[in-house]
């Protein structure tokens, strides 16, 4: 199996199981998240890639079984193995049948019995997706009903993920290679993008790729909330400090201590805020309100913004010293709309998970669903795709393949275009004006002939030519169906 299989242990850190843990990560190099509580074991579920979870029946203060119960609709390929305490006991037929289990291990476990089950389960859950994929195909070749209807060709997408980030262009590629070396380092992290693209889901993935990945990953939005709140809210403070403090407060930087703590737009922060923010940072003090001592706590800051900080910097919104001291490393996330390649591997994804959601068996999505996709612009960019998606998914029968009378009113006006010279990755080579706009016209109609698989009809339509036209500019420009100048 994989080396990067992650596996979530959901029990009580005492010694056996924490050997059992370790035998997985040392024998046979899985990644292990450990979880002791069920909200713990829910955020490593929801922000991580998890291929499989063992967890304690007898788990203190958890409902485990419940909690399996509903990983069968949310995840329903992840597999769930159960541990329990007696194998005679008369609840476990019932909490197998309700979680689906695949297998259930006995207490005291032993290392290489954990070691094998796990291994043994992984295999099965490949072959399981293999199985599902050529049931598909079968499916969509035999279905006779579905026949009549079947869009011409079906989309199908080698994508990468990131945890939970899913991607297949180059300019994402880039980002997480860098992001993956980012999240070894212990510097604080600055991530800028608009709204929607996905920074809070890398700020979760950059945690979960760090050596703190053991520890608490606290979240903040620093948008709209007043100094006196936020200071609260992250350093704490004592009762009686501010208005309705009727009892000490935490903070969440002395939570999170030895993890990690994300801080969403923080472009919003006051001139005020920003001096206490910088102290932290220098010195890993905090002072909670109302307090007379100092504490050091040791956590990492990831920091977003869908404003660049750059130019806040410049007008003077945004210190300076304290804009250096967050980007240790600095990471750009693209708009949709400047990364199309993306929208394939974004749509399966999302067809697939809000199908398990919602128990639809959705086949696929149309490629002139996908081509409308990449003609629209996104404002809304990743979220916006996500929730058009839901909702065709949701308006759609068991079986279908989702086409474009399941787009939204908005989307169902547009047809797809020709996507702009910069989306394709064409350059304007040449040194006059002249010779620049002739290499971008035979490079988009060599792009326009290939993607039409050098059909000139369907090629001059598309770029609103008659076929003499087209013929024309195949000659001028001397292209053949290789894609290259004859010699």
């Amino acid at each position: 199996m994989s080396v990067e299989s992650t596996i979530l242990f959901f029990a009580d850190p005492d010694a056996p199981q924490s050997a059992a843990a370790e035998a997985l990560v040392v024998g046979s190099d899985y990644r292990v998240i450990m979880a002791a509580r069920e909200a713990e074991a829910a955020e490593v579920v929801r922000d991580a890639h998890v291929d499989l979870v063992i967890a304690d029946v007898d788990c203190r203060g958890s409902d485990v079984v419940g909690f399996l119960s509903r990983l069968r609709f949310t995840h329903p390929y992840l597999v769930r193995i159960l541990l329990v305490g007696d194998a005679g006991a008369r609840p476990l037929g019932d909490a197998l049948s309700r979680t689906a289990a695949y297998q259930y291990l006995t207490k005291p476990l032993h290392s290489d019995q954990v070691c094998l089950v796990v291994k043994r389960a992984l295999e099965t859950r490949e072959l399981a997706r293999r199985h599902r994929l050529l049931a598909r195909e079968l499916k969509i070749g035999e279905d006779s009903t579905f026949f009549h209807d079947k869009p011409e060709h079906r989309t199908r997408v080698e994508a990468s993920s990131f945890e939970r980030l899913v991607y297949a262009s180059e300019a994402m590629s880039e980002l997480c290679n860098l992001a993956r070396e980012a999240a070894r380092t212990e510097l604080p992290i600055l991530i800028e993008g608009e709204t929607g693209t996905g920074k809070e889901l890398l700020a979760r993935a950059l945690h979960f790729h760090s050596r703190r990945s053991s520890s608490p990953l606290m979240t903040q939005n620093c948008g709209g909330i007043r100094d006196e709140l936020l200071h609260s809210e992250l350093f704490g403070h004592r009762r009686g400090a501010i208005t309705g403090a009727v009892s000490d407060r935490l903070g969440l930087f002395r939570a999170a201590d030895g993890g990690t703590v994300f801080l969403d737009e923080i472009s919003e922060i006051s001139p005020s805020f920003q001096v206490s923010l910088l102290r932290f940072l220098q010195e890993g003090e905090v002072k909670p309100l109302g307090a007379d001592q100092t504490m050091v706590c040791d956590v990492r800051i990831i920091a977003a913004s869908n404003r660049p900080l750059r130019r806040l910097v410049k007008t003077g919104a945004f210190r300076e010293d304290l804009y250096f001291r967050l980007k240790g490393f600095e990471l750009d996330v693209p708009p949709l709309r400047a990364r199309p390649a993306d929208i394939p591997a974004l749509t399966e994804f999302f067809v697939a998970k809000h199908g398990g959601l919602l128990g639809s068996r959705v086949l696929g999505v149309a490629n002139d669903v996908i081509e409308t996709f990449k003609a629209y612009t996104f404002p809304g960019n990743v979220r916006e795709l996500e929730n058009e998606i839901r909702r065709m998914v949701a308006v759609a029968k068991d079986g279908e393949y989702l086409t474009r009378r399941h787009l939204s009113p908005e989307l169902a006006k547009l047809r797809a275009v020709a996507a702009p010279a910069a989306q394709l990755g064409l350059k304007a080579d040449g040194k006059t004006l002249k010779e620049m706009v002739e290499s971008l016209e035979q490079q988009l109609v060599l792009h326009t002939l290939e993607k039409q698989r050098w059909n000139q009809s369907r090629a001059a339509k598309e770029l609103g030519l008659s076929r003499v036209g087209l013929a024309n500019k195949i000659r001028r420009y001397a292209l053949d169906e290789k894609g290259r100048h004859p010699d």
